[in-house]
């Protein structure tokens, strides 16, 4: 009820407003979305971490809309350097316009990205977009073979997904939306994101683990090593300022560890689904705004 009842509120432009007024809410945002990409990006660098960095914003109604959120990817793969990566939202490219249209901004920061030595992925959104989001993701790897896609554990054909995307970078998460005959316990999410793991390792691609959950971090490590992968051949994926100091150890044990950087002022559904994916972040969230009272 919590999950569904936040996921509500991410929709709420009214709520929206009132979040987005409180300046304790604003400090707190700042923990959690990058106020600054470029010294977000130095930061993380300079400590052998990786990055995924995401220009928010999402559902554009607009051909300019979806121009713009173009030329703010073109604009931060200057920042990035080599071996970082972008996520990308196709409803931000203009999906809901046309497939066409968001398939042709995507490979317009695809061919920008591999000039730099950047990788794509992009990101899954709500349920009736999945299919046109995987269509795209197979036409752009006819000419950009590292482009990536991810997977959502609470959809109930991922583990479909998961063996049909064969050599693909794969990045999987449990999921933060809701769709009709979804998983909805933490326990059914989990069991499916470990088939879909178990898929992921013993395939031919590169599985990106997006988890803070340790238990789930544990069986990624195991199944490597039964499945013979070592720490260059997947990664471990976590967002901006959740367990740092875990993200830390990983990396210092010689895995990949890759941060999920947000940024931008379209943060509010960002952060809602967040606390939706994992309600416990809700305490965690209130706990900040709380110590800055």
């Amino acid at each position: 009820m919590l999950r569904q009842a936040l996921l509500a509120v991410s929709k709420s432009r009214r709520a929206e407003r009132v979040i987005a007024a409180s300046p304790l809410t604003r400090d707190v945002v700042r923990r959690y979305v990058a106020d600054d990409a470029g010294a977000a990006i130095d930061a993380l660098s300079r400590t052998g971490l990786r990055v995924s960095v995401d220009h928010l914003g999402e559902e554009v109604t607009g051909r300019a809309q979806a121009e713009g959120t173009v030329a703010a990817y073109l604009s931060l793969l200057r920042l990035l350097p080599a071996g970082a990566d972008v996520s990308v939202k196709l409803t931000a490219l203009g999906l809901r316009l046309s497939e066409e249209l968001a398939f042709e901004h995507a490979a317009a920061i695809c061919r920008a990205a591999a000039a730099r030595d950047v990788t794509v992925t992009l990101d899954a959104e709500q349920h009736d977009t999945i299919a046109m989001l995987h269509a795209v993701h197979a036409a752009l790897r006819k000419e950009h073979r590292d482009v990536g896609v991810v997977v959502q554990a609470y959809l109930p054909d991922s583990l479909d997904r998961c063996e049909q995307l064969g050599d693909a970078r794969v990045r999987l998460c449990k999921g933060a939306y809701t769709a009709p005959g979804a998983y909805t316990s933490t326990a059914d999410i989990d069991r499916s994101f470990v088939r879909c793991l178990k898929v992921l390792m013993a395939g031919a691609g590169y599985p990106m683990v997006a988890t803070h959950d340790p238990r789930l971090v544990r069986i990624a490590s195991t199944l490597a090593v039964l499945d013979g992968r070592d720490p260059a051949g997947f990664e471990y994926q976590m967002l901006y300022g959740v367990r740092p100091d875990e993200q830390a150890r990983l990396a210092a044990l010689g895995f990949t560890m890759r941060v999920y950087v947000p940024y931008g002022a379209d943060w509010y559904p960002y952060l809602m689904r967040r606390l939706a994916e994992r309600p416990r972040n809700l305490a965690f969230f209130l706990r900040s705004l709380l110590s800055r009272g």
